[in-house]
């Protein structure tokens, strides 16, 4: 196993801009909470992005969509607590910036005061302005086209974008568009491979893949979907490294068992009196029953 990065190797924006220039891969996952988020920056990775997701993995919504700002940043709150090295990223949520500018640049503003050092936001060059109106308020821009998830019902439901000659040059417009905005990287969602990798390289910022094949610069995926915790089966490119949610049922399942059985705590996992104080309250229960006898 590749020893863990120093502590002191705090990831940036200009840290991310470097990585495409020199050619690493740049490697990001989701996090919502303390101790998952504690785990994740200690792993490694370059970029926690606290995703609308959430609505959907921890707070059981049906989509993105009914998540709030408030609850985003509930949840921020409680990743920055925990993350040291990565670079910390929100999800501005449906509702958060579609009504002008005025309210994307305060949901900005909230983002950073609460902790994250950019702000996600989805769509193409129809987000040019609003996304250069927050890079001018000194806030990072992470941009996300393709199958933009707040657009499900646009869409018709999760449905591969970027598969007709029209729409793919319709997305490497977008890609060119946030570029040009300001933004500092650029997710690229549900998408083929082909596509991906030429975005990839007609950009200067870096790409970060989910669904869009292995040429971008990096890659994101949902951690519950990565620790086999998801609800649902994970889409085609989730490459799932860990069994935790068939190993949290087993656990349960074992714990109810044992306590059912009366296997559960055991005297070893009790806590005893001293023997002396024992002594003492035999005497004192003792002397207590005769005056009631009595």
């Amino acid at each position: 196993m590749d020893p863990k990065p120093e502590a002191v190797s705090k990831v940036t924006v200009p840290v991310i801009l470097e990585r495409k220039l020199r050619g690493e891969k740049i490697v990001c996952l989701t996090a919502y909470d303390y101790p998952t988020a504690r785990l994740v920056d200690e792993a490694g990775v370059d970029i926690i992005l606290v995703g609308d997701s959430l609505a959907q993995v921890v707070l059981g919504y049906d989509s993105t969509i009914p998540v709030t700002l408030d609850e985003m940043f509930h949840h921020l709150r409680a990743v920055r607590r925990a993350v040291r090295r990565a670079l910390l990223i929100v999800d501005l949520p449906y509702g958060a910036y579609h009504q002008g500018e005025e309210e994307a640049l305060r949901a900005g503003i909230r983002s950073l005061k609460g902790g994250a050092e950019g702000a996600k936001i989805e769509g193409g060059a129809k987000r040019a302005t609003l996304i250069r109106r927050l890079v001018d308020a000194e806030i990072p821009v992470m941009g996300h086209i393709g199958l933009t998830p707040q657009s499900v019902h646009s869409f018709g439901g999760y449905r591969v974008q970027g598969k007709t000659l029209e729409s793919a040059s319709d997305l490497l417009s977008d890609a060119q568009a946030v570029e040009d905005a300001g933004a500092f990287a650029l997710v690229l969602e549900g998408i083929p491979r082909e596509l991906a990798a030429l975005i990839t390289g007609r950009l200067r910022i870096p790409t970060i893949g989910i669904g869009a094949g292995p040429d971008c610069d990096g890659q994101i995926l949902v951690l519950h979907d990565l620790l086999g915790l998801a609800l649902q089966p994970p889409p085609k490119f989730v490459r799932t490294y860990g069994e935790l949610g068939q190993a949290a049922r087993d656990a349960i399942a074992s714990y109810r068992d044992d306590v059912v059985a009366s296997r559960f705590p055991s005297d070893a996992e009790s806590y005893h009196w001293s023997p002396s104080l024992r002594e003492q309250f035999l005497k004192w229960a003792t002397i207590r029953d005769l005056k009631d006898d009595g």
